[in-house]
C-alpha cells in the first residue's frame, strides 16, 4: 500500500479544509455532505454521540440555529492518505474565544460521490486526567 499518494493527498487535504470552511462559516447543510449517508456513519462530540447520518444532520441544523462550532484555530494537524481510498485527519485546535484546546479525528473514505467522513472524535483536553 502506498502512503501519500500525492494527488490523493491533495484530494483528501481538499475535502477536509472545505469541512472545515463549512464549519466555521455556520453551513449545516455543507457540513452534512461530508459525512457518508449512512446508519454506519459516527461522529463522536464534546457533549454528544451520533448514531447514522440522520442523527448527524439533526445536531448539526440544531446547532447552527444557536450560532453553530466555537471558532477555532488548528495548531497541529497530520493528514494522511492510506492507498487510494481510505484516509484520516487529525488536528489539535484552540477555541479562540475561550482558549480551550481541543481535538478531532476523523477517519475519511472515498465513495462513489466523493470523499466522505464514516467515523469523527472530538474532544477538548483537561487540565487534569
Amino acid at each position: 500500500m502506498q502512503i501519500n499518494i500525492p494527488e490523493v493527498l491533495a484530494e483528501l487535504t481538499q475535502a477536509f479544509r472545505g469541512y472545515e470552511h463549512a464549519l466555521l462559516a455556520n453551513c449545516p447543510e455543507e457540513l452534512n455532505r461530508y459525512f457518508w449517508v449512512s446508519p454506519l456513519a459516527l461522529r463522536y462530540g464534546v457533549a454528544e454521540n451520533l448514531y447514522g447520518h440522520d442523527e448527524i444532520a439533526a445536531y448539526r441544523r440544531g446547532r447552527s440555529q444557536g450560532g453553530g462550532a466555537p471558532h477555532r484555530e488548528i495548531v497541529r494537524e497530520v493528514i494522511t492518505s492510506y492507498g487510494r481510498e481510505f484516509g484520516t485527519t487529525n488536528i489539535e485546535y484552540v477555541r479562540t474565544k475561550s482558549g480551550r484546546r481541543g481535538r478531532q479525528s476523523q477517519t475519511w473514505v472515498r465513495m462513489p460521490e466523493g470523499w466522505r467522513i464514516v467515523s469523527a472524535h472530538v474532544s477538548l483536553l483537561q487540565d487534569a486526567d
